[in-house]
């Protein structure tokens, strides 16, 4: 039975800086567009005035302007939504079952696009609602500035711009602090606050991690294929060299120009010096940069004490961004020896020989020609930054969601493939209800995925009787929990092929059917 309440009184929170007001709507009190600061162009956030009259939450806010026209593609893959953008977007959205004093744990939501494209509501299944209705949690989500507008180290020219390769982070920050704050006021605990995201938003959490000033807004941390190394690297060195290349494609003559400059013709401007300057070593921007703000990439630089203890699950899924390419095979028909020959094809007899006994030992239960869609590049980064992880705390949790879904007649899982399974939404998109599927395994999946993290957050320790005795991973010791029809948890079950293959694909520069950016967005 659907209900909905919106009158004078329902969803109304006095905040820190004045009243705001949702909805209701099936148990759940609803809240859109929040700002929690407000910021210059490259400039650090800055607390908002407060407001007197009732501040209207019931419509999403602004999301940060993107650098390129986003042309909707492979939308059965990862059902997007596309929505009004501009500068002014330190927003969060939040969902809650009650504005009382219970005190329930909270997730917040660092959505992914890297660390230069996406917003909080860009995918269909980032909506919180059952999130907050089945776990009895507090959920929220946060936009925050990406790309040169949220990552553009100018520090060279000013103390005003210390910070300006992290003002996103910043931007990320500044949410938790009200959050903090708040929460208590929409039945949230303070002390209770698990980050969360996946690609460039489980990026974040790491960042999070190496960022003092964030230090104490948050207790738990959960990176969903975010562990991506060189893929989404520190921006290391001065932005100098392209501050200087932008003014000078723009005819600026000084820095403060670059703050009003029409937003419009500043990506145009980067995205036509981005490449060259690029390839020259120059720092371009659109990731973090290490300074006494950010102490950088932890596996190269160390995890800080401060938050070597914070309890952490991380893990990644099966085929990532090889799953987005056409398969180049029919998965029914071609037997074994078939899918051995193209594997052979693909990779060289020699390679291959040795490749397909190690895939065969990881995964018996799989095709040998899914061999060819096997992720490595997320994999291989996890497992390293796994074992320097867990040498500092017993919680590190690690996964691999491993179900195919039904689509285009069975597909190995894809990068976001796994968003709608922690989210509870499932039901939400279409492709987990195909005619190839056994109609209860999505439930149960999900089940297994939403109890796992909603135990974590609870608990810090994702236990719960929807999967096997999941024990934390120690140095040279990864416990992985397979999410599949056949859950169960093995140590280090696939180091010898994820290294064998990545040594492969660094001898050959190349990736295997790798998708291309243009098949889908992400």
């Amino acid at each position: 039975m659907h209900t909905f309440n919106r009158d004078l009184k329902a969803a109304l929170v006095e905040t820190t800086l004045g009243a705001v007001k949702g909805y209701e709507h099936n148990g759940l009190a609803i809240f859109k567009g929040i700002p929690y600061a407000t910021a210059r162009r490259f400039h650090a956030p800055e607390p908002l005035e407060p407001w007197t009259t009732v501040r209207d939450a019931s419509s999403y806010g602004y999301v940060c302007p993107l650098m390129t026209n986003e042309r909707p593609t492979g939308e059965m893959y990862v059902p997007h939504r596309y929505w009004p953008m501009d500068e002014d977007c330190l927003n969060l959205n939040l969902w809650t079952p009650g504005l009382d004093d219970k005190r329930r744990p909270v997730l917040v939501w660092l959505h992914g696009g890297g660390y230069f494209a996406g917003s909080a509501i860009e995918h269909i299944a980032y909506d919180g609602a059952n999130m907050s209705r089945f776990g009895d949690v507090v959920v929220i989500s946060i936009n925050h500035r990406l790309n040169i507008l949220g990552y553009f180290d100018l520090s060279d020219f000013g103390s005003e711009y210390e910070n300006s390769g992290n003002a996103g982070g910043d931007d990320i920050i500044a949410a938790l602090r009200w959050i903090h704050e708040n929460i208590e006021r929409f039945g949230g605990d303070p002390d209770n606050v698990t980050v969360f995201g996946q690609s460039g938003g489980g990026g974040k959490v790491t960042t999070l991690l190496q960022s003092p000033d964030a230090d104490g807004l948050y207790a738990k941390g959960c990176i969903l294929s975010g562990v991506i190394g060189p893929v989404l690297s520190d921006a290391s060195g001065s932005g100098r060299p392209m501050a200087e290349a932008l003014m000078k494609e723009l005819n600026l003559s000084d820095v403060k120009e670059l703050e009003t400059a029409d937003y419009h013709l500043l990506s145009r401007a980067y995205l036509k010096l981005r490449n060259g300057l690029a390839k020259a070593g120059e720092n371009v921007g659109c990731c973090p940069h290490p300074n006494a703000h950010y102490l950088g990439e932890p596996t190269i630089n160390g995890f800080r004490p401060e938050t070597a203890q914070v309890p952490l699950m991380i893990g990644s899924v099966f085929g990532e961004f090889a799953s987005f390419a056409p398969i180049p095979w029919d998965r029914e028909r071609l037997g074994d020896k078939e899918q051995v020959e193209l594997v052979r094809n693909a990779f060289g007899a020699k390679d291959a020989d040795e490749l397909i006994p190690l895939f065969r030992s990881a995964y018996p239960e799989r095709a040998i020609g899914d061999l060819l869609r096997l992720d490595c590049i997320f994999r291989g980064e996890e497992i390293r930054y796994i074992e320097k992880r867990s040498a500092l705390n017993s919680a590190t949790w690690s996964y691999l969601f491993n179900m195919d879904q039904p689509i285009d007649g069975g597909n190995t899982p894809w990068h976001c493939s796994d968003i709608p399974y922690w989210f509870h939404n499932i039901d939400l998109v279409e492709y987990p209800h195909g005619p190839q599927m056994d109609m209860d395994l999505p439930y149960r999946m999900q089940d297994a995925v939403f109890n796992s993290i909603i135990a974590f957050a609870r608990n810090g320790n994702p236990a719960n009787a929807s999967i096997p005795v999941w024990p934390a991973s120690r140095p040279g010791h990864e416990n992985v929990l397979l999410l599949d029809s056949n859950m169960r948890v093995l140590e280090n079950y696939d180091h010898d092929l994820i290294r064998t293959l990545s040594a492969y694909m660094q001898s050959h520069r190349k990736g295997i059917f790798a998708a291309s950016e243009g098949n889908v967005q992400h």
